[in-house]
């Protein structure tokens, strides 16, 4: 299958963060454009996750940690580990989700 972002819908799946999802069978890629000051509120899940900062400053906080980072910048999230966000500036980010979102269908 092949596909083209810009003919993905994005869908503002929780305040300031619009999403254009591609799902394949074992896991969901996320490309976010977030809006500056756009929070992520605490919490964790059962998927496995890599976030990738593509572009902007996103202060990210994993198991009681924060730290802030920058496009290039790469976070693995283990499964049921609490974390949590806040774009700085204007983001955009990619996560990878493994298995499949669900929920971002």
């Amino acid at each position: 299958m092949d596909l083209s972002l810009e003919t993905i819908s994005s869908k503002e799946i929780m305040p300031g963060y619009h999403g254009k999802m591609v799902h394949a069978e074992t896991m969901s890629i996320a490309y976010w454009t977030v809006n500056e000051n756009a929070e992520v509120p605490e919490h964790s899940h059962m998927h496995e996750q890599v976030m990738h900062v593509l572009e902007g400053t996103f202060e990210f906080t994993l198991d009681g940690i924060t730290k802030v980072y920058k496009p290039g910048d790469i976070v693995i999230i283990a499964p049921h580990k609490k974390h949590s966000g806040k774009a700085l500036t204007p983001c955009k980010l990619m996560d990878v989700f493994c298995p499949v979102r669900e929920e971002y269908r």
